[in-house]
């Protein structure tokens, strides 16, 4: 492609030339109206100059094409793939729209920014280069005129460019942050319908996007200026080197043609700097729109593997936390000298006020966050020590709120083994009691659920969850509320499954709802980080004046004085 625009250059600086002697041989004796052969063989030269470029531009377009389709598909898949290998508290800071827009913002840059070389820099060195060597042959004063002119525009433009790219990093995240803006509200659109929240959104999205309107116009109306400056130094250069080329006409310095050649490369010039003075400003444009996903790929993962990392090995599925510290932030911290061991196979419930550090000790044991202090052992391995993804391949979750993708149920479930045939899919669909309401619908597995499932029920929902880990089969198991979202009937049909999902696993459960783990073989009591009680439910309830008992008298009793 270069090769091509390098030569389409050269074929335009030629043109200009041919065009002098055509009309230098109007004027010459050499032609007249009977014999035409002199401009004739210069005319044919110019079509197959024209023929020649028109070649070279079809096949250069063809093979950017493939490039840039090709290019652009590579960085948005390198983008994803370095963002989704960010930290769980990354994407807990951040609107998800947002981070698509960035993902298409970088990727359309690099279309915008290798148009820009190959289109508009590159052509323009080279006949800049070109025409001044043409120009200073035939004389020198029009060569320096038009060279201290081109000299004088490209500066202005970079250093104008430069100096604008500021307000264009920050129209290019307010732009963003415009994006994030509405997907938030798009993705809340039952809750601003339940709380007649209609007016206050649309004010809310009027305002940020009037602020995204002010920062355009400014950046707008300063381009608007910046033309305005350079066309009209177009017109006096123009105006000033004709005048000096008549000048030298009287002299007997240049002939009619020089005049031709003279506008040529003039207009040529003229056009090539104002695409120059757009795409300068449109390359920092780009440069400002990619800035943001370049800051997310320049950022280090915040949970990354050691150097030489070794898979974990479960086979008794032990878990042990020792003398573990941690901290959300500086002045909040969770944890302090926490220790707990749990037994292979043994099925374990956290239960206490909101704020005691239940969910946070299954984030740990995830790793989403890294210890501030002391270790988390399974089968004696530091979970710090271990790759991400096996420590995570012996782990299954089933979440208080499970978030689905917006694919077949099928694909939804068969996400926990993904090797597994549709026959253990459904098998496991089965045992999760959600086959009965799956072969229901009228395309059955192939029904697709919505973006984050929405179009089933919370409880169905919570069903598929449960279904996808049965099919992955993890040694250890963690259920966070996992039966929350059940009305009691399906509540009942799924303690079934969970009794059957937990056989020969170390289980760990946080509830709320007592009555569903009451069967534990072990209810730690947790506050403020700490662990204040351990038994057995019954063990639980004899003691006096313990948290455990206060919450289940509350449960039992409901709200009655």
């Amino acid at each position: 492609m270069v090769l091509a625009v390098t030569i389409m250059s050269l074929i335009d600086i030629a043109i200009p030339p041919f065009y002098k002697r055509f009309f230098d041989a109007l004027l010459t004796r050499e032609t007249t109206k009977q014999n035409l052969q002199p401009i004739l063989v210069i005319l044919v030269t110019i079509l197959a100059l024209h023929g020649a470029s028109w070649l070279l531009n079809t096949l250069s377009d063809f093979a950017f094409n493939r490039l840039m389709a090709r290019g652009m598909a590579d960085l948005q898949n390198r983008a994803f793939s370095y963002l989704i290998g960010h930290s769980y508290q990354f994407f807990s800071n951040q609107f998800s729209g947002s981070l698509v827009r960035r993902i298409n913002k970088i990727a359309q840059s690099y279309q915008s920014i290798f148009e820009i070389f190959l289109d508009i820099f590159w052509p323009l060195t080279i006949s800049v280069v070109g025409i001044l060597f043409v120009l200073f042959g035939r004389n020198r004063w029009i060569g320096l005129i038009i060279l201290a002119w081109t000299l004088a525009i490209l500066a202005f433009n970079y250093f104008y460019a430069r100096w604008k790219y500021t307000f264009d990093i920050e129209r290019s995240r307010k732009d963003s942050e415009v994006t994030g803006v509405l997907s938030d509200a798009i993705a809340n659109q039952n809750n601003i319908q339940l709380f007649t929240g209609n007016t206050h959104e649309n004010k809310r999205v009027k305002e940020i996007t009037d602020e995204l309107v002010k920062l355009r116009i400014f950046g707008w109306s300063l381009g608007v200026t910046s033309n305005a400056v350079q066309q009209a130094c177009m017109i006096l250069v123009e105006f000033v080197a004709t005048y000096v080329a008549v000048k030298l006409w009287q002299k007997n310095v240049l002939t009619i043609g020089d005049f031709a050649l003279l506008q040529g490369y003039i207009l040529m010039l003229f056009g090539k700097l104002r695409s120059f003075r757009k795409s300068i400003r449109s390359l920092y444009e780009a440069f400002a729109d990619a800035q943001e996903m370049v800051d997310i790929m320049n950022t280090p993962h915040e949970i990354q593997n050691i150097r030489g990392a070794k898979p974990l090995v479960v086979k008794k599925a032990a878990i042990e936390f020792k003398e573990v510290g941690f901290s959300y932030h500086q002045t909040r911290t969770v944890l302090k000298h926490f220790d707990l061991k749990i037994k292979p196979k043994e099925k374990v419930a956290f239960v206490g006020s909101s704020g005691a550090g239940k969910s946070t000790i299954v984030k740990l044991l995830f790793r989403f966050y890294d210890i501030d202090r002391g270790k988390i052992l399974i089968d004696d391995q530091n979970i710090s020590k271990v790759t991400q993804d096996s420590l995570h391949n012996q782990i299954a979750l089933v979440p208080q709120e499970p978030i689905l993708f917006h694919r077949t149920l099928m694909e939804n479930i068969r996400y926990g083994r993904r090797d597994a045939t549709d026959d253990e899919v459904i098998e496991a669909a089965k045992k999760a009691h959600c086959h009965e309401f799956i072969s229901s619908l009228p395309l059955g597995y192939e029904t697709f659920v919505g973006e984050r499932g929405i179009k089933l029920s919370g409880g169905e929902r919570q069903r598929v969850a449960i279904a996808r880990a049965i099919l992955k089969n993890a040694p250890i198991l963690v259920l966070d509320e996992a039966t929350s979202s059940l009305d009691s009937e399906s509540e009942a049909l799924i303690q079934d499954a969970l009794h059957e999902l937990m056989k020969d696993k170390t289980a760990i459960a946080i509830a709320h709802r007592l009555s569903t783990i009451m069967e534990m073989d072990r209810i730690i009591v947790m506050d403020e980080g700490r662990v204040v009680d351990t038994g057995t439910h019954e063990s639980l309830l004899k003691k006096k004046d313990n948290i455990y008992k206060t919450l289940w008298e509350i449960q039992a009793g409901g709200f009655l004085p």
